[in-house]
């Protein structure tokens, strides 16, 4: 008898909130075999898999014990040669700083069978959800989209020309963010404005500038958060 074929799924999960789980990712979610989830997939999620599917969390959150991206690797490749339908869960979608190269590598590697499943990134939907439109025919005829774990390796001098900006995974250096722009000739005027678990119930938002965003979240924890720069800002006033 030949031996059953293994799947993986990279699956996206969306900004939180089930609701915004796409059909597909439902779908696949109700007839998982192994399910691999990230520390920021909504646990209404889990309640979606088989009472008999095994569920892993390979959590990555800053500063706390994580699983390896090495150990995630062999995780899936382990559960897809034998023979199961491996969910590999992830928040926002896989292909937005969802560390995904790495794994599909190893699949191929083991000659793993997988398919990628996107879901709405927190990038796009968080600033919905605080009213603010990411383009304007005025205020932004363009955004860009980056990660703020490495400020340094980044060309602020390009990004401050930009009219909006969202940043993901900021929190911890939104200092040097804020510097950086002010440094680059960036008013301080500017608006931000930073959602905080973006599309759930905890969802919380602050609203200032370049000069007033710091001292109004001090103290607080901002992981995880969008923080949105640019005069679209002005709008989660009115929409």
């Amino acid at each position: 008898m030949a031996e059953q074929m293994g799947k993986v799924y990279l699956v996206g999960a969306g900004p939180g909130d089930v609701a915004y789980l796409t059909v597909k990712a439902y779908n696949l979610l109700a007839v998982a075999q192994v399910l691999v989830y990230d520390a920021l997939v909504d646990a209404e999620l889990l309640e979606l898999v088989p009472p008999n599917c095994l569920n892993l969390d390979v959590g990555k959150r800053g500063g706390k014990l994580s699983t390896s991206q090495v150990e995630i690797n062999n995780l899936l490749v382990k559960y897809c040669q034998q023979g199961n339908r491996v969910i590999r869960l992830k928040s926002g979608d896989p292909f937005v700083f969802g560390r995904s190269t790495s794994e599909i590598e190893a699949l191929q590697a083991a000659g793993c069978d997988f398919e990628v499943v996107p879901g709405i990134s927190s990038a796009l939907a968080a600033p919905l959800f605080a009213g603010i439109p990411l383009t304007d025919p005025v205020l932004s005829r363009c955004f860009a989209v980056f990660t703020g774990h490495e400020p340094e390796a980044l060309d602020w001098e390009a990004l401050s020309r930009l009219e909006t900006l969202v940043i993901l995974m900021g929190g911890q250096h939104l200092y040097e963010i804020l510097s950086r722009l002010l440094e680059q000739g960036r008013s301080h005027l500017t608006p931000v404005a930073i959602i905080h678990w973006a599309g759930t119930s905890q969802q919380k938002i602050w609203t200032g500038t370049l000069s007033t965003i710091l001292e109004q979240t001090s103290g607080v924890s901002l992981s995880p958060a969008v923080i949105v720069i640019g005069e679209v800002v002005g709008f989660h006033k009115y929409l």
